[in-house]
């Protein structure tokens, strides 16, 4: 049944009219929802699951994926209620929710992933889903995730302003009309990335459009990230943090906490990078991920140059 808000979800004949990598693009069925899916590489490579963060889509691996695609068979869908992929129901919106829903996109697509990234609130699905057995990768990445509650007040104080500004139906609207260029870069600017004009205009697109302001806001409002905290321990999967030195939005040392905790963990710092700095030099976080993927045997030795 059509949600009573779909006309202000970002179209895909309008806001994705020239969508990067517009022809990996496709539309999947599953988990009771319509996902938007890109897929790059080769059949028979090593699958390489993609989740992007909060109040992003697929554009966050614009210039990643196909980089990546050189080694790897990638599967990168928009999360609920971002971009083009369909909302969950209120009830559903929590950090299990949305690990189950990624877990019925993949049963759908019997997408077994080698190694699973994602950035930011990504990140923390993924752990979540590894957790669970959901999935059971050789390698999880995380590019600045997001796998610690904040910091003393803002523990409490993030969620519930972002759930009082999702339950006020004027909120996403009002964020959407106020969401030009400049106001973009400064949002953008705050968590200590620099994007360059391309970039900024494809946030900006979608915050244009309320139904994925909501969409993110709701993600925020239901995030509780005590439990994944809790369980962290646990988690036996072999994690790569690969973390920004510049991040304003999640503190760098923060990785450093989270990797004591794991059991098989280490940590990347690239200096000079914010929170987006998989879009800032994808190159070199490129480079980072499969120097680790060839070290645990998913990908083979390079060659040495001749």
């Amino acid at each position: 049944m059509a949600s009573p808000f779909d006309h202000d979800r970002p179209d895909w004949e309008r806001e994705g009219r020239d969508w990067p990598n517009r022809a990996a693009s496709r539309f999947v069925e599953a988990a009771a929802l319509r996902w938007h899916v890109q897929e790059f590489g080769r059949a028979g490579a090593p699958v390489l699951l993609l989740l992007h963060g909060t109040g992003a889509a697929t554009h966050s691996w614009r210039a990643l994926a196909p980089l990546l695609a050189q080694d790897f068979r990638i599967v990168a869908p928009d999360l609920p209620g971002h971009g083009f992929t369909d909302p969950l129901p209120a009830g559903r919106l929590s950090l299990p929710g949305m690990a189950e829903a990624v877990a019925g996109l993949c049963e759908a697509l019997a997408l077994v992933p080698d190694v699973a990234a994602g950035h930011s609130a990504g990140a923390a699905i993924l752990a979540r889903m590894c957790l669970d057995r959901r999935i059971e990768p050789r390698l999880l990445v995380a590019f600045n995730g997001a796998l610690k509650p904040f910091p003393g007040a803002a523990s409490f104080l993030f969620p519930t302003m972002a759930r009082m500004l999702f339950l006020n139906p004027v909120t996403p609207k009002i964020f959407a009309w106020t969401a030009d260029r400049s106001a973009v870069q400064r949002l953008i600017g705050g968590t200590g990335s620099r994007l360059d004009a391309a970039g900024v205009d494809l946030y900006r697109r979608l915050f244009a459009r309320a139904g994925h302001v909501r969409g993110a806001l709701g993600m925020m409002a239901n995030w509780d990230l005590d439990r994944l905290d809790r369980d962290l321990p646990a988690l036996a999967t072999r994690t790569l943090l690969i973390v920004g030195g510049d991040d304003k939005a999640i503190r760098p040392d923060t990785a450093f906490a989270v990797r004591d905790r794991l059991p098989d963990a280490r940590v990347a710092l690239i200096r000079g990078l914010g929170h987006l700095a998989h879009e800032e030099a994808p190159e070199r976080v490129a480079e980072v991920l499969l120097e680790e993927a060839r070290a645990r045997a998913i990908l083979p030795a390079s060659v040495p140059a001749a």
